[in-house]
């Protein structure tokens, strides 16, 4: 099997995966306790937040909190701040985002919150800062936006969001899913408020990190239960517990990133392994999706959805359709091959209707990451020139 749905979910590396399987049969207590296996397992589950957060760049301006998944961290987000918020408070969500950081902010309208879209150039498919400038206002509280849009691919610069945000005191939270798996995080870089992605998208297991700025954890308080204090964080935001055996593989993605850098495996994984294990990533996919794109572009009545370049700007997340053959039958022909890739709206319904595609279609996706090889892509090609 050729695996492009990896914008669905990543591949695990062996020693994530045999990190969490000795942890289940060696370790599997309880935390918090006394004794010295649950002291070790909390050590285990401690640790991997620290290393979350080291991933995330943000070990000196917040904490890491994790979950499930990043639809559970954002309704969770959008609730506690609607406890703080007050009605007329504005909220401006960009058009390119995943569902998962649009819909719990849209619902606030319910609760007399003000909604602000910001929209896309159909032509650049971008949103304009200068759009961005002219929808802030004194009452602006959040702006939501994906850094990389699971559809469209393009690097949102997010740092100038924040720039712009913040002149006015507004909280930025920044989907991160469809970048983290493709680049270095850099949360304290970009000094961004929020930042929440998937740790399975990232060589882990089905789990979720959310990061926090210190003074955006400080004016919100976590749903956990009434006895623990509100600054006990991240165990105020982790209802029931974190996945104890997730945690442990987690832990372990730095030695998968060691051995990318030709380290150790057993090395310290420090903020430079990680950046240079993400260059790695970054030209190994670079010739992927060049082909790919380059090829698109010279079928006739072929369109990408998204930058129409397969450069640095952008990751390996293409989407594209054509004039004549509908997204369904071309992923048909794709799967038959036995090539995993999915068509769609991709849970962005309302960036295809703003782009006018049809959502019983939408369009087919390609999705590589830097274990995928360029034989691969090739049989991809060999697939589409039969069936556009």
């Amino acid at each position: 099997m050729i695996y492009f749905d990896n914008a669905g979910g990543s591949q695990v590396p062996r020693v994530v995966a045999d990190a969490m399987h000795d942890y289940m049969l060696q370790s599997y207590v309880q935390l918090g306790a006394d004794y010295p296996m649950s002291r070790k397992c909390t050590q285990v589950v401690e640790d991997a937040h620290t290393f979350i957060n080291l991933f995330m760049n943000g070990t000196d301006t917040g904490k890491v909190i994790l979950g499930s998944s990043c639809t559970q961290h954002l309704f969770m987000l959008a609730e506690c701040y609607a406890q703080v918020m007050r009605k007329g408070d504005e909220i401006i969500i960009s058009r390119m985002g995943h569902d998962a950081n649009v819909c719990p902010w849209k619902r606030m309208e319910q609760r007399g919150f003000t909604i602000r879209m910001w929209e896309i150039d159909t032509e650049t498919y971008s949103c304009p800062l200068e759009q961005l400038e002219t929808l802030l206002s004194d009452r602006t509280r959040i702006v939501a936006l994906p850094h990389v849009s699971n559809m469209l691919g393009g690097i949102v610069n997010v740092k100038a969001v924040a720039q712009i945000a913040h002149r006015v005191g507004a909280r930025v939270v920044v989907d991160g899913v469809a970048y983290a798996s493709h680049r270095a995080i850099d949360v304290s870089g970009w000094d961004i408020d929020w930042y929440i992605y998937s740790t399975y998208k990232v060589y882990g297991p089905h789990m979720s990190a959310m990061y926090g700025k210190q003074s955006a954890l400080e004016e919100i308080t976590g749903p956990n239960l009434d006895f623990i204090p509100k600054g006990e964080i991240p165990y105020k935001f982790e209802l029931g517990g974190v996945n104890h055996e997730g945690c442990a593989g987690l832990l372990a993605l730095g030695k998968y990133l060691n051995f990318l850098t030709g380290r150790d495996a057993d090395d310290l994984c420090d903020r430079q392994t990680i950046e240079e294990a993400f260059d790695i990533i970054t030209a190994l996919e670079l010739p992927l999706q060049q082909r790919i794109i380059g090829y698109l572009l010279a079928k006739p009545g072929v369109s990408v959805v998204g930058p129409n370049h397969g450069e640095a700007s952008r990751v390996a997340t293409i989407c594209f359709r054509s004039e004549s053959v509908s997204s369904a039958k071309i992923n048909a022909a794709i799967c038959r091959a036995n090539i995993g890739a999915r068509h769609g709206h991709m849970y962005a319904p309302g960036l295809c209707e703003k782009l006018d595609i049809d959502l019983s279609d939408g369009v087919a996706r390609v999705s590589l990451l830097h274990y995928n090889t360029m034989e691969e892509v090739e049989r991809l090609i060999e697939v589409l020139e039969e069936i556009l």
